[in-house]
């Protein structure tokens, strides 16, 4: 009789990862190009989809659906859904997305200084 392999070495491995590295649990959250974009928008006040799609005119109706799915279903954001027709549905940051807020803002920062120069190669990092 073939003995059935229950787990992957590669669902092991990930499984090991996000037990041991904090930063792989935290990319597995908000690893996608999308998510941490949503997270920032929302940090502002509570949002509409539309008003989401608005502020990221070039992200695609069906993954900014698909990622507010996948933020909700990881507790990053709570969907507010009030029952009128016709249906007034807002986001908002919860808890544990508002913990994640300043980790997207120190990314930000990065940007801005890249942008200007400050990593360029050859810079010390004393300059």
């Amino acid at each position: 009789m073939t003995a059935i392999k229950e787990t992957s070495t590669i669902q092991e491995n990930k499984a090991y990862a996000l037990a041991q590295c904090p930063v792989t649990y935290v990319m597995n959250r908000i690893g996608s190009y999308w998510k941490p974009i949503i997270l920032y928008n929302l940090s502002h006040g509570d949002m509409r989809y539309s008003e989401l799609k608005r502020a990221i005119p070039a992200v695609t109706e069906k993954v900014l659906i698909q990622h507010l799915k996948q933020l909700e279903t990881d507790q990053l954001i709570i969907r507010d859904a009030k029952p009128v027709v016709p249906p007034f549905v807002t986001y908002r940051l919860s808890a544990a997305g508002h913990g994640l807020i300043p980790v997207i803002e120190a990314m930000a920062n990065w940007a801005k200084e890249a942008a200007a120069g400050q990593y360029d190669v050859g810079k010390d990092v004393t300059d």
